[in-house]
């Protein structure tokens, strides 16, 4: 079958140390806030290390088209996920793509751009974990699962401050789509090596304006990294971990990381992870935790960390295969924070 050739051809590579991308998926329904958790990482690991890709330029039809159709940009007939899954692969082994493009801002499908792979490849959008192939490109896959009142406090702000939609407009939508979110999004939670989710803790009558804080199931698909240095004396006011159950009953590592707590603990926290990352101690990258605007999340910072472990681990375990044996990355200068 396509996906299990896929992984075969992937495990062949890093047997033989061939070079190609380390592919992280990240997943959710819109305004979830992929962008928000991608952009960070992107930027975090420098152009010169990363590929940037949104699964919705693979959109079939532009916004005014879609007014006419019977779905909406969430079901799979309105995307072309053939081809999709046809530049997953590509990517994945190092091909340079010509991928379509889809302007959000107006609703229009522009000319096609040539994406070139490079050590990292970022792929976020609606649907990059909808089908086995698809899934069989990613290293990492991650699915964002916001509380849906808190999503739809998101979508409602960005779609009416940069897309030009009204808050009826934007309600009407969300009542359109809510049928195939249920069928074809949030399905996809199943297949994530890590949930996310941004929300306030249950029984906490914090102020308005308070932080949200995240909660990551770290399911036993991927090694995940020790945080038992992290979780001693009182950093666990900031982030903790139990033994949790995940939606199908199966047990499931659940780290909670408070936004409430003070924010000089959870930059404890963050550098107790970075330690792990970086030989030298060098400064934790400041576009981490970003929300734009000047504002800053540290329950985003760390679970951006986490996942910059998990990327740079992937990467390093590459190189073992082809007869590197460094134990860390190291920050190097502004455009290349880590060094092989």
């Amino acid at each position: 079958m396509p996906h299990k050739l896929m992984r075969v051809h992937r495990a062949a590579g890093r047997q033989s140390g061939a070079a190609r991308p380390v592919m992280l998926g990240i997943a959710g329904d819109s305004a979830a806030g992929k962008t928000t958790l991608s952009t960070g990482l992107a930027e975090a690991l420098g152009p010169d290390r990363s590929t940037s890709v949104c699964v919705d330029d693979y959109h079939r039809y532009d916004r005014e088209e879609r007014r006419h159709l019977p779905f909406t940009a969430l079901h799979p007939d309105c995307n072309y996920v053939s081809i999709m899954e046809q530049h997953l692969q590509q990517l994945a082994t190092g091909q340079p793509i010509l991928k379509p493009v889809y302007d959000h801002a107006t609703g229009l499908l522009g000319r096609p751009a040539l994406v070139e792979p490079r050590e990292f490849v970022i792929v976020e959008g609606l649907l990059p974990l909808h089908t086995k192939l698809a899934r069989a490109c990613f290293d990492i896959t991650v699915y964002l699962s916001p509380t849906e009142d808190i999503r739809r406090q998101w979508k409602i702000a960005r779609d009416t401050r940069k897309r030009g939609n009204t808050v009826d407009g934007v309600l009407a939508e969300l009542e359109r789509r809510e049928p195939e979110a249920e069928a074809f999004i949030r399905p996809q939670r199943s297949h994530a090596d890590i949930v996310v989710r941004f929300a306030p803790i249950d029984g906490r009558d914090d102020p308005p304006g308070t932080p949200l804080s995240a909660e990551l199931l770290l399911r036993p698909t991927i090694p995940h990294p020790d945080l038992g240095s992290v979780l001693s004396g009182g950093e666990r006011r900031a982030i903790h971990l139990k033994l949790a159950r995940d939606s199908d009953g199966r047990p499931v590592d659940a780290l909670h990381v408070h936004g409430y707590a003070p924010r000089e603990e959870s930059k404890m926290v963050e550098k107790a992870i970075w330690s792990q990352l970086t030989a030298d101690g060098g400064e934790l990258p400041d576009t981490l935790g970003s929300l734009g605007g000047g504002d800053r999340s540290e329950p985003l910072a760390i679970t951006q960390l986490l996942l910059l472990y998990h990327l740079l681990e992937a990467s390093l375990s590459r190189q073992r295969y082809s007869g590197f044996s460094k134990s860390k990355r190291h920050p190097a200068s502004h455009s290349e924070r880590w060094l092989p």
